[in-house]
């Protein structure tokens, strides 16, 4: 059975409150059941991870290593920021897949940079939650290519 880390950024345990006309009103807890759900539907174990700390989010990532075959991955902020994070990804070497709640193209200028990108497989934004069960999906399709 593939097994896939889903890491969350900073704010995403806000989701619900945050800029409810952006994210929507579920909330984090939500976005767990959904993906479980769907996890299950695919015959994918799921394991998830949420920080507001790049540091933590670069552990979690580098503790992937040999455990998990899949990484999705929504960087939040940092995915505009953080070479550690795309470094780390490009570390480890596991299939990840950028992931956006929001289609980032329609918002700010500073939103169209993503460092994370250059090491990801695919980039799927503005799908809300269906963009996470997208994300394992296309991981399992490279699983069954190799």
């Amino acid at each position: 059975m593939m097994k896939i880390l889903v890491i969350n950024g900073p704010n995403i345990n806000m989701l619900g409150i945050r800029e409810p006309e952006i994210y929507g009103k579920a909330t984090y807890s939500d976005l767990v059941e959904y993906v479980e759900k769907a996890a299950s539907r695919l015959n994918v174990e799921v394991a998830f991870f949420q920080s507001n700390h790049e540091g933590s989010m670069v552990d979690a990532i580098q503790e992937a290593y040999g455990k998990f075959d899949g990484i999705v991955i929504n960087p939040a902020a940092y995915t505009h920021t953080s070479v550690a994070l795309l470094d780390a990804l490009k570390s480890v070497g596991i299939p990840s897949v950028e992931v956006h709640i929001s289609d980032v193209r329609q918002r700010e200028d500073f939103r169209q940079v993503s460092f994370v990108r250059d090491a990801c497989v695919a980039t799927i934004m503005g799908k809300g939650f269906d963009g996470y069960v997208e994300a394992m999906e296309v991981l399992r399709g490279k699983q069954k290519e190799s």
